[in-house]
């Protein structure tokens, strides 16, 4: 099953580069069904490599946001 895997990861990968440059959120779902005619299983390998990688890419974000939350705020200089 490395091959389909393989093939999973590296379809997730360019599909998110896709859905970056082009906005299309959903995109994905759109691949899927492609996949969906042809193979069940690379789609099914394809969308689990989709959800972890768009909850990876969602719980980044909120970890940012929070680390930023976090720092100290920068005061403006007193003046003298």
């Amino acid at each position: 099953m490395a091959t389909l895997d393989e093939l999973a990861s590296r379809l997730a990968e360019d599909t998110l580069k896709a859905m970056d440059q082009t906005g299309q959120e959903r995109l994905y779902m759109e691949v899927a069904g492609v996949l969906a005619a042809s193979s069940q299983s690379l789609e099914e390998a394809f969308l689990t490599e989709m959800r972890v990688r768009l909850s990876e890419r969602t719980a980044r974000q909120f970890l940012n946001r929070k680390i930023t939350e976090a720092q100290p705020q920068a005061s403006p200089p007193k003046a003298n």
